[in-house]
């Protein structure tokens, strides 16, 4: 008899969050390698305020897609070499249940670090990061790469190149979500009129479901060896 689907996704999420509480391994490399990252555009744009303020968003969405790239590597990467993702596959539950379960985990890793990063940046760069519709394109854009990414990962940790075939297979794929992301974050922060950027916010949205849906029906067949 299989468990429930919302059962079994909540059983996956609460195995990830107790293991990430423990351990502090997934957020914490995810958090060192965005702060590093910060730092050094920090020192290197200190002295050209313009280009600063003109490339921050690019800043922001490049050093979160890079820091999910390393914690989605790091959580499938425990998950093949503990065994767990061979118990997973025997436990009577939909793959996809497990799928989702992995997702949420990796969008609320992803999101605490891209939150951080925005306070962070908000000090740092001197300028106003903390506005609702940047809130909003984090969220969209945080959950588009994780939701591609938890597919992707899956299929490459099951290769010994897997550190650094993982970006080479999600950049591609994940360029329309950065490019979007980018945009909508440029506008917002320069203060531009809401029609110039709001469309973007509107292909991000779009982009999620097209991801997730692709995500749903693949997961299946890309987890099988």
């Amino acid at each position: 008899m299989k468990t429930p689907f919302i059962s079994a996704v909540l059983a996956v999420l609460w195995k990830d969050l107790q293991v990430e509480l423990r351990s502090r391994e997934l957020v914490g490399s995810m958090g060192l390698f965005a702060l590093l990252s910060i730092l050094i555009f920090s020192f290197a744009l200190e002295l050209d305020r313009i280009a600063r303020t003109e490339s921050v968003s690019g800043v922001l969405w490049v050093t979160v897609v890079y820091a999910s790239v390393l914690g989605l590597n790091r959580s499938l990467a425990m998950e093949r070499d503990q065994g767990n993702l061979d118990a997973l596959l025997l436990a009577p539950v939909d793959r996809t249940a497990i799928y989702f379960g992995k997702l949420i985990g990796n969008f609320i890793f992803t999101l605490v670090v891209g939150l951080t990063l925005i306070l962070l940046m908000t000090v740092l760069y001197n300028l106003t990061l903390t506005r609702l519709w940047l809130i909003v394109v984090l969220v969209l854009g945080t959950l588009g790469f994780s939701t591609v990414g938890t597919l992707l990962a899956t299929m490459t940790v099951q290769t010994r190149a897997r550190e650094s075939l993982l970006p080479i297979v999600m950049m591609p794929v994940a360029l329309p979500l950065l490019l979007s992301a980018v945009r909508a974050s440029t506008g917002i922060l320069n203060e531009t009129p809401q029609e110039d950027w709001l469309a973007w916010v509107q292909i991000l949205a779009v982009l999620n479901v097209v991801y997730m849906t692709m995500s749903f029906l693949l997961f299946e067949y890309v987890i099988e060896e």
